[in-house]
């Protein structure tokens, strides 16, 4: 994977290996939040590939320092995905496997990896 991070504020992203990875610094309890910031990051400075049709996976982990704040984790799947909904792909029910999760970290930050599925279960279909 590339090591050329797009950044805009909060937020940053690269492409490569196949997987388009953002970041975003810091943690909030109100999910809402992240789909504006997220939306304008893609809007303004995202110069990435376009979005691809086909089916997609999609890894959402929530990293913490402390205790886990409280924030409902398909909220926040939602909101993220609605954000990167015509950047990462066209619509967001092209996302055949999605995984939400809060896990202990050594800052707190939102990690999304999105990934196409299609070639991977091509290659499956193959072998099998």
């Amino acid at each position: 994977m590339s090591e050329t991070w797009t950044q805009h504020g909060k937020v940053r992203a690269r492409e490569g290996g196949g997987a388009l990875v953002v970041e975003v610094d810091g943690l909030t309890t109100q999910a809402k939040y992240y789909k504006p910031l997220i939306y304008e990051f893609f809007r303004k400075v995202w110069r990435g590939a376009r979005p691809g049709w086909g089916e997609f996976s999609v890894e959402i982990r929530m990293e913490y320092v402390g205790d886990p704040p409280w924030l409902d984790l398909d909220n926040l799947a939602k909101a993220i995905l609605d954000a990167i909904k015509g950047y990462a792909f066209h619509d967001d029910a092209q996302v055949a496997r999605l995984l939400v999760e809060r896990q202990a970290g050594e800052r707190e930050r939102i990690v999304i990896s999105v990934r196409k599925l299609t070639d991977r279960l091509m290659s499956q279909s193959r072998q099998g």
